[in-house]
């Protein structure tokens, strides 16, 4: 039985501070149910793992876990996290593709905390000068990477092509903005063997072979891609909104002279992957009526106001991306309101660490130029049925 008192909340490093000043106000009120706020390892890979050790051992450790939203088909999957009556939360109210995130199996199993979609940086000056809008197609993007970066001596187009989980999130973006899928949305069919994901993968062979995706974003995660950007190297980036803040303070190179807009697709504006956080409530808590009532307060809109003004990220309340006092201070809260409501969520599986690993793999060889698409497109399908059937 569900009963009150003291609890922990597992999540990655605050490195903004701002949750725990939301901790402590929720502490000042309910003395009996004291919130311990456990910090894991920065790395998700790491945090993933420290999770999946302490819920293997059925510990009470963690009672409230901030799960990535990739992790929710695992954790309930297996049992780890509970389903939760959706009538305790106002769910209507966030985003419909965040609350998407959140549900296994048609049943709720966390509420979202936080989300997140990639959005396309341009250098609005240059584009500017040349007369050019921002590009919203694929042939667009290529032709002002290839013709008037090297007019300004930069580099055209970079994403996070590195092998590893930002690798897989291009990637899936790439085909699902040709129109293709790489899972079925229940998971339990591999779909990317298609003209559209092949479509999408030539795509970014063909920007690295003829250069204007610059091959050193070979080497390219989230950070170093930015890094690029921001010292004034490249035309174009695709990233996530936490860049933005970066790239608008002192000592900037492109402070006030970039803009942001929706990925580039096929034929008119593409689809982002979708990233974020759910709230979730561990199985073997002993605490679970206390654990339920935090995750109500600390999603709550006050608290979800302070996600993105003090901790940077994006808030999964639909209201606060129309709020005109929140767009002057973030700009870009419209465009990516747009981008979180046509993302799509990555491949649905409890095996999702596995299943990004065999995209990575195949994707990298045929962006090194070691294997042809086609081949990359054959391995992946193999080895993502292979994942999918050894559940």
């Amino acid at each position: 039985m569900a009963t009150s008192g003291p609890i922990t909340l597992a999540t990655g490093p605050d490195f903004t501070g701002y949750m725990r000043p939301l901790v402590d106000k929720w502490n000042a009120v309910h003395p009996s149910e004291k919130v311990t706020l456990l910090t894991l390892p920065d790395a998700a890979d790491d945090q993933h793992a420290q999770m999946v050790t302490n819920l293997q051992a059925k510990s009470d450790r963690y009672d409230v876990l901030n799960l990535d939203i990739v992790s929710t088909a695992e954790f309930a999957d297996a049992g780890w996290i509970i389903p939760l009556d959706r009538r305790q939360f106002p769910l209507d109210q966030f985003l419909k593709p965040v609350v998407d995130t959140a549900v296994y199996g048609g049943k709720l199993y966390g509420v979202p905390y936080t989300s997140n979609a990639g959005l396309l940086y341009y250098r609005k000056d240059i584009l500017d000068k040349a007369g050019k809008k921002p590009p919203r197609t694929w042939a667009q993007l290529r032709q002002l990477a290839m013709t008037l970066a090297p007019k300004y001596g930069l580099e055209g187009y970079a994403g996070q092509f590195f092998p590893y989980e930002g690798l897989t999130v291009n990637f899936a973006e790439a085909v699902q903005s040709a129109g293709g899928a790489i899972l079925t949305d229940d998971g339990t069919k591999v779909a990317v063997n298609s003209p559209q994901a092949r479509q999408g993968l030539n795509f970014l062979v063909q920007g690295l072979r003829e250069g204007w995706i610059t091959k050193r974003s070979l080497t390219f995660k989230e950070e170093e891609s930015r890094k690029e950007f921001q010292d004034g190297r490249l035309l174009f980036l695709r990233n996530w909104p936490y860049a933005y803040g970066l790239m608008t303070r002192p000592g900037s190179k492109v402070r006030k002279k970039f803009g942001v807009t929706l990925l580039p697709g096929q034929d008119g504006p593409g689809s982002s992957s979708l990233g974020g956080a759910n709230l979730a409530v561990s199985a073997y808590s002993r605490h679970q009526k206390t654990a339920i009532a935090f995750i109500k307060y600390f999603t709550g809109l006050e608290n979800e106001r302070a996600v993105l003004t003090q901790g940077s990220f994006p808030p999964v309340w639909a209201r606060l991306y129309d709020d005109p006092a929140l767009i002057k201070r973030f700009p870009y809260l419209p465009v990516l309101k747009q981008s979180i409501l046509a993302a799509k969520p990555r491949p649905v599986s409890p095996n999702y660490n596995q299943v990004s690993l065999a995209i990575s793999n195949a994707v990298s060889g045929a962006l090194a130029f070691r294997q042809t698409p086609d081949a990359a497109i054959s391995q992946m399908a193999g080895d993502l049925g292979s994942v999918i059937t050894n559940r």
